[in-house]
């Protein structure tokens, strides 16, 4: 999200929340994040993938509220309307190729009108599928959840994204020895992917309310949460929105003046934070060009902690400014980071670090996989239990980023390290009962466990920040000084 975009969106926001009655403003954040997931999508040089990679969010998140809200639907005419915001707008963005010098909104002109109408035809068929066919059966969810991953495994797999590639150059008359895995660069996929897997699971356990088409869109593509998350249940959003948009809960001017300066804080701190501090150390943090070049232990481990610092200020930057522009309309999204490098020990930083993601996997994976090793009618013992579910969490969390050898690694470096920790605080809390009246002993003791937890996770970031394990084993040889 550049500069400009930022200030297009804040100029949005204060419009929406001071101008707009609040019968509209749900409305106009439908419409409003619509338009940002088509701006945002960056180019490709596949013809005319950046206006059907954001089309095919829309088309997917449609589909999962019709999947999920197929027997729920309450006043049709609002679902009537939602749709026909959605599909106005996605028409009007495919006509603005014959708009001249106005042309376009997307990177690049979009395709021709026929095969828009086209699509939207066959989503808007494929959407009312759940409404009309088993639509108390098991089937849609089940299908939905596998075709989703289906899709993040395509995006994040290198071959299989570069196999995609080729099919569409093809698909669009475009040479396929060109193709790269790069030319997939679907924004924002993977946290709308998250937050649909969430919400089929949530149906499937029975504890999903009922949406409209307009609230549950809105969730799926939020423009300040669509690029850089947080992910937020459906459930806490939703709630945030109707508060919001409720005309029966009309707040008073002091009450958007909070709203207005908290946001406008947040946006600048996250601006400083990504803009001046990570930009910056971009400049020196570690990448696989000085990585492959600086000889210097020295150096090597000044490169390290700067990108350490770099990816931190970056990520926490743009969620501050996520945060910010929610809250200009009076929407409080959840917190993702709590000052992760001042924590004493793995446990702590992970529940400080990107906390909705790891919320999410400790929900719908660690929780229901402990669970059930537990429960196996032969007993596991407590520790292999333990060591499983971290590892395999820690491993997917990897994964998420990328299917890589380098991400697998570093998933499986905090699965393990998060695991000694476990076996280490069960075995010395007792111990150490005495500690906290032993004020010096109590400080060093927290001092030597930020010390050993920051460099830990510092190092972490060797695998993350380079493509192969050849060259991150290099770095590693060089930061030791051998």
């Amino acid at each position: 999200m550049s500069l400009a975009a930022i200030l297009v969106f804040v100029l949005y926001s204060l419009l929406v929340a001071w101008l707009l009655p609040r019968r509209w403003r749900s409305w106009a954040l439908l419409a409003g994040s619509v338009l940002a997931v088509y701006w945002l999508q960056p180019s490709t040089p596949v013809r005319g993938l950046d206006f059907w990679l954001p089309t095919t969010s829309l088309a997917l998140t449609v589909f999962v509220w019709a999947v999920t809200q197929s027997g729920r639907i309450g006043d049709r005419r609002l679902t009537l309307v939602a749709a026909g915001i959605v599909v106005g707008l996605v028409l009007i963005l495919g006509l603005s190729r014959y708009a001249g010098p106005l042309c376009c909104l997307t990177p690049t002109s979009p395709p021709a009108l026929w095969r828009i109408i086209l699509f939207l035809a066959l989503a808007g068929l494929a959407a009312s599928l759940p409404c009309r066919f088993l639509r108390h059966d098991r089937f849609w969810p089940a299908a939905s959840i596998v075709l989703i991953l289906g899709l993040f495994v395509m995006v994040k797999t290198e071959p299989l994204a570069l196999a995609a590639s080729g099919w569409l150059r093809s698909l669009s008359g475009q040479s396929t020895e060109l193709a790269s895995a790069l030319d997939l660069p679907w924004l924002g996929f993977s946290y709308l992917a998250f937050r649909l897997l969430h919400v089929l699971r949530d149906f499937q356990a029975g504890r999903l309310p009922a949406y409209t088409l307009s609230e549950f869109v809105t969730y799926g593509i939020f423009f300040p949460a669509y690029t850089a998350g947080p992910i937020d249940r459906s459930q806490h959003f939703i709630g945030e929105l109707q508060r919001v948009a409720s005309p029966g809960q009309d707040a008073d001017s002091v009450q958007r003046a909070e709203d207005t300066i908290a946001g406008a804080w947040r946006i600048l701190l996250g601006v400083f934070k990504k803009f001046v501090l990570a930009d910056s150390l971009a400049l020196i943090a570690l990448n696989p060009v000085n990585a492959e070049q600086t000889t210097s232990t020295l150096w090597m481990w000044a490169l390290l902690y700067a990108y350490a610092l770099r990816i931190y200020f970056d990520f926490a930057g743009y969620t501050d400014i996520a945060l910010g522009l929610a809250r200009l309309l009076g929407i409080r999204l959840p917190e993702n980071f709590e000052r992760p490098y001042l924590k004493t020990n793995l446990t702590a930083f992970w529940n400080s670090w990107h906390i909705t993601l790891a919320q999410w996997f400790r929900a719908y994976f660690f929780n229901p996989l402990t669970r059930a090793l537990r429960t196996r009618p032969q007993k596991l013992p407590a520790w292999l239990v333990i060591l499983v579910g971290q590892f395999t969490t820690m491993l997917l969390i990897g994964l998420w980023h990328g299917v890589t050898w380098n991400f697998a690694i570093w998933g499986g470096w905090h699965g393990l390290g998060l695991f000694v920790h476990n076996r280490w605080s069960g075995w010395i809390r007792p111990r150490l009962a005495g500690v906290e009246n032993r004020t010096r002993l109590g400080r060093f003791l927290q001092v030597a466990g930020w010390f050993a937890t920051f460099n830990y996770v510092t190092l972490g970031w060797v695998w993350f920040a380079l493509p192969t394990p050849g060259l991150a084993l290099d770095v590693f040889q060089k930061l030791g000084g051998f």
